[in-house]
C-alpha cells in the first residue's frame, strides 16, 4: 500500500517540487499529512496525487530517522 505512514516520497508539485517528505498521517478526506526537508517545522496537509512514492518506509514519531532521511542537519547545542 503506497498511502501508509512512514512512507517517504518526493513532492512533484508546488514551492518545494523534488524535496523529499515523509507521511506522518492520512486523512480519511483522501488526504496526507506530510513534513518535508525544505519546510521541516511544521506538519501539513498534502494531496497525495503531488506525491512520487519512494519503497522507503520509517518511522515517522523517531525524529533521528526522520531528520536522516530528509537530509536535515540538527544544529550542535
Amino acid at each position: 500500500m503506497l498511502l501508509e505512514v512512514g512512507r517517504v516520497c518526493v513532492k512533484k508539485y508546488g514551492r518545494d517540487a523534488g524535496s523529499r517528505a515523509v507521511i506522518t498521517a492520512v486523512l480519511p478526506d483522501g488526504f496526507v499529512n506530510i513534513i518535508s526537508a525544505s519546510r521541516s517545522k511544521k506538519e501539513r496537509r498534502c494531496n497525495p496525487k503531488h506525491l512520487e512514492f519512494l519503497k522507503e518506509v520509517i518511522d515517522p514519531k523517531n525524529k533521528e530517522q526522520v531528520n536522516k532521511t530528509l537530509g536535515i542537519m540538527e544544529r550542535m547545542k
